[in-house]
């Protein structure tokens, strides 16, 4: 039934009059779309003995699976019906009501989509309830077996709404049987494929069953198969979101692996005239390692051509481009915008929570955004997950684990929250504890080099070199565009003295942050690490230039400081290296090593002669000064009364 069109222009459509099912299944129509389950069921039900269809025992199933009966669901859908169906009327469409033809293979539906049409009176046309045993067929008379089928037997739609139900249940074993351990339709020919698109022009049975097998393979820890499940949904049918959605944000590819089967699905083929739009729309949703430009393009392709500019998910595309380039404030005015037009947009609030982590003067609108979501929605994952980043940004390392676990625990796939728990280890120093919990996160996102990456910076800190190098390694052959991990990879040259290759890596990374054009802000450590490793190759001009680079972007940067003294040591101008070895006691006045460093710049400053600038009268006065008191020191000695061995103790004592 069309809820937009006028009832007065509908009634003229139809002729003749109405029997009594075509009117109560108008009432279970509208009742499903006003969301009277319970009414729904209730007519339904009476329908059902009447007519005994299976296309009104699908609907009834359909009614009991919205209103969460799904074990009631399950046993009207496997009870036996006879196969000589009614008279369908209609014709073949994807909406509501849908009839169960003879074609099982497939599945394919029939129907009268408003529910209406002539019909004879429904107590003449009787048809007898099979009966139904814990057995299935086994109380079914033997002249009828070969008349009976059950419906997830007849029918595709059927079969796959059996197993939401069983999957719903938690019975995986029963699920897997219902849907096979693979897509019994893949080698099918002419009539299953990606280049073969659906009749009707909606989403494929197929596909959606090929994304139910997945989610039954992520129950049953069987990630690799899950993934192969969901790439095959979507490959089957482009307009499987759900599927698209388990790979992306369960990261469960690589982001190159991401735009190579994202850019190789048959658009064209399955959906002609929008596959422009599907295309970019996925693209968008992809992550910003690489392809700056391409996605740039995407994003003001969507703007432009499409009307979008105050879509959400188009909002959030921008707004994941800046979380990556560490735009944190930038990042936050998008989020802002996305939570102002929906209230909770899933994809966002991850973002949108750590940005008000990384900038200090909003951890209070942190505090009242983490109690808000508790309150309006506390069977939401996220909405602990934003208390357990509150107590985060507090430094209360193990309550902040306790709601990350807790997030955890309502839903397993949800990355940011095992990544959180792990920081909380890193955080408080338990290292061994930290590698363990990245090691976890990695092994259920298995397309993340976030992981991995962790992982080797924890082994650092633990001087675990070799396995810091093999950790570093898997993420980068996972992600080669991330120049936080070139970062760590130029650490790990320095640490192996080779000084040459960590200055290639530590520019290289400066370079692919100059691409994504983030925040400088960021990447003074890296500027650091450059210099330094200038430093060690004795290229002393070009340690200077990035050692200044530090202190134009943090002017208090005490390292920077500390070592562009040093380099000033190095290059001899010991009145320079004294100031900024000053400076930077300024700012860290306990750093042992810088104090050590000033005395010896002092100690060059006296040996090198500069004693016009710290004595007056110059070098000539200072020789005449040391010259009286040797002097002096020598008729001390000369005063000084002999004491016999015998009473020499005691008298020294008494001195004392």
């Amino acid at each position: 039934m069309d809820v937009f069109q006028d009832p007065e222009m509908e009634s003229d459509n139809e002729d003749g009059e109405w029997g009594m099912v075509d009117r109560m299944r108008l009432w279970r129509h509208d009742a499903l779309m006003q969301h009277l389950y319970e009414t729904a069921a209730f007519w339904g039900d009476k329908i059902l003995s009447w007519t005994n269809d299976p296309n009104d025992a699908f609907w009834l199933a359909q009614t009991y699976f919205m209103t969460h009966q799904y074990a009631r669901a399950e046993r009207l859908l496997t009870r036996p019906f006879s196969t000589v169906a009614p008279k369908a009327q209609g014709t073949t469409v994807n909406g509501h009501e849908q009839a169960i033809a003879g074609d099982t293979t497939m599945g394919s539906l029939t129907a009268d989509s408003k529910g209406k049409g002539k019909e004879e009176d429904p107590h003449s046309s009787f048809i007898p309830r099979l009966p139904m045993g814990d057995a299935g067929m086994m109380q079914i008379p033997e002249q009828l077996q070969d008349s009976v089928s059950r419906l997830v037997d007849m029918s595709v739609a059927c079969r796959y709404l059996a197993a939401q139900c069983q999957v719903r249940q938690g019975n995986w074993a029963d699920a897997t049987e219902m849907l096979g351990e693979a897509n019994p339709f893949r080698h099918s020919g002419s009539r299953s494929g990606p280049a073969v698109p659906n009749v009707d022009g909606g989403i494929k049975v197929e596909a959606s069953m090929c994304h139910l097998r997945g989610i039954l393979m992520l129950k049953l820890n069987r990630g690799d198969q899950a993934k192969l499940c969901f790439m095959e949904a979507l490959t089957l049918d482009v307009k499987c979101y759900d599927a698209f959605d388990q790979l992306v944000s369960g990261e469960m590819m690589t982001p190159g692996e991401e735009w190579e089967f994202v850019q190789g699905l048959a658009y064209r083929e399955q959906t002609k005239e929008d596959a422009d739009f599907v295309q970019l729309i996925y693209t968008s949703q992809l992550r910003k390692y690489k392809h700056a430009e391409e996605h740039a393009l995407t994003r003001r392709r969507l703007v432009q051509e499409f009307g979008l500019s105050d879509n959400p998910d188009v909002l959030f595309s921008f707004a994941d481009a800046l979380y990556s380039q560490f735009r944190w404030a930038d990042c936050y005015t998008i989020t802002t915008r996305i939570l102002g037009l929906a209230a909770i947009h899933d994809s966002t609030m991850p973002l949108h929570i750590a940005c008000m982590y990384h900038l200090d003067h909003l951890h209070s609108k942190l505090f009242i955004l983490a109690h808000e979501l508790v309150e309006r929605e506390p069977e939401n994952p996220i909405s602990w997950y934003a208390v357990g980043i509150w107590y985060l940004a507090s430094g209360k390392w193990p309550q902040a684990r306790q709601y990350f676990s807790k997030t955890s625990l309502m839903d397993p796939r949800f990355g940011p929250a095992w990544i959180a728990f792990a920081h909380t280890f890193a955080m408080e120093g338990e290292h061994d504890h930290a590698v363990t919990a990245y090691s976890t996160c990695a092994r259920m996102f298995t397309g993340s080099h976030l992981p991995l990456l962790f992982v080797g910076m924890e082994q650092i800190m633990l001087s675990n070199h070799v396995l810091a190098d093999e950790a570093l390694n898997a993420a980068y052959a996972a992600c080669d565009g991330d120049p936080l991990l070139i970062n760590e990879l130029g650490v790990m040259a320095f640490t192996h003295e080779d000084y040459q290759k960590a200055t290639d890596l530590f520019r290289l990374a400066l370079e692919l942050a100059q691409v994504t054009q983030s925040s400088q802000m960021s990447w003074a450590t890296t500027y650091l690490n450059l210099g330094t490793s200038y430093r060690k190759l004795k290229n002393y001009e070009m340690a200077k230039i990035n050692y200044q680079r530090v202190l134009e972007i943090e002017p208090q940067h005490p390292q920077g400081l500390g070592f562009l003294g040093m380099v000033y040591h190095h290059l001899g101008e010991i009145d320079k290296a004294i100031v900024k070895y000053h400076e930077a006691l300024c700012i860290d006045p306990i750093n042992g090593h810088l104090v050590e460093l000033l005395n010896l710049a002092l100690e060059s400053d006296i040996c090198c002669g500069s004693l016009d600038k710290i004595y007056p009268g110059g070098e000539e006065a200072f020789r005449s000064m040391m010259s009286s008191l040797k002097t002096k020191f020598l008729d001390a000695l000369d005063k000084k009364p002999k004491m016999d061995k015998a009473g020499g103790a005691d008298a020294a004592m008494s001195v004392s």
